[in-house]
């Protein structure tokens, strides 16, 4: 694993990353704009891309096709299903030769703590994609969605720029050693601020707003360590190479996928904005 930078300085690949953290803003604001399947399949593609990093991660050296399969069917089930089955319950008929085509798969991966780390997988990716859809169906569910991304975008943005500036005590040096706790606050501070100030995407007072989106910051932070911990566990630096500068899927998404489902729950017990 690469040593972090030093403090102050500027990373030797931040105009890459910074240019592909633009273009990446660019292609989900204009997948938010959209729903139906347009939002359908994107989630769908995601899900996928993710899962073979998943498989990476956490299982073997070179992990067969059939557990990144037994990860993903599950998830792509369930988008399908959230969106198309809305008026059509017999629809859930279909999870039948799912589940068996699925259980099949999961037989053929040896020994159960790599089958758990399939079905933990199932949730880890499956749950936050699930949510993202549900929330973009709402009827206010555009902003929502806008409200979301700008927090932790902030989140992941001040928590950086704080940290290398800043400084100080390391947050969790056997994890990652490049953040720290002045990072951390950078981050909560930051999307508590822009949540406030952008209190009327979700139908919440400026207070309640910001502090969902302090909790939010706090949450997705929990996020980023959790997956720090499986690259430092497979003896990586980043989950995949797909995203120039920035590594793979699961290393731009870590924020959401602990986020996203913890914005729906408090969505659904104070549906102010939907």
């Amino acid at each position: 694993m690469a040593p972090a930078p030093a403090e102050g300085r500027v990373p030797a690949d931040f105009a890459k990353r910074a240019i592909a953290g633009v273009v990446m803003a660019l292609v989900a604001g204009l997948v938010i704009l959209q729903d139906g399947w347009l939002l359908v399949a994107v989630l769908m593609a995601v899900v996928f891309l993710a899962a073979r990093e998943w498989a990476n991660l956490t299982l073997k050296a070179n992990p067969p096709a059939h557990a990144v399969g037994s990860t993903v069917l599950l998830p792509l089930l369930a988008l399908f299903l959230v969106h198309l089955a809305a008026g059509m319950p017999w629809l859930l008929g279909l999870g039948i030769p799912v589940l068996l085509a699925n259980a099949w798969l999961l037989s053929r991966i040896d020994g159960w703590p790599e089958r758990g780390w399939v079905l933990f997988g199932m949730l880890y990716l499956g749950v936050p994609a699930v949510c993202l859809l549900a929330l973009r169906d709402l009827p206010d569910g555009l902003h929502l969605m806008l409200w979301l991304v700008v927090v932790v975008v902030c989140t992941d943005v001040f928590a950086y720029l704080v940290g290398r500036t800043v400084g100080g005590p390391k947050l969790a040096p056997r994890i990652s050693p490049g953040k720290t706790r002045s990072g951390l606050l950078g981050g909560i501070v930051a999307a508590g601020i822009a949540g406030a100030l952008l209190a009327g995407l979700t139908g919440w007072g400026p207070v309640s707003a910001g502090l969902c989106g302090g909790v939010l910051a706090l949450v997705a932070q929990g996020g980023d360590l959790f997956e720090s911990a499986l690259k430092r566990r497979a003896g990586v630096k980043d989950s995949g190479s797909l995203i120039p500068g920035h590594g793979g899927v699961l290393d731009r998404l870590d924020g959401f996928l602990f986020a996203a489902p913890v914005f729906a729950l408090l969505v659904a017990l104070d549906p102010a904005g939907s």
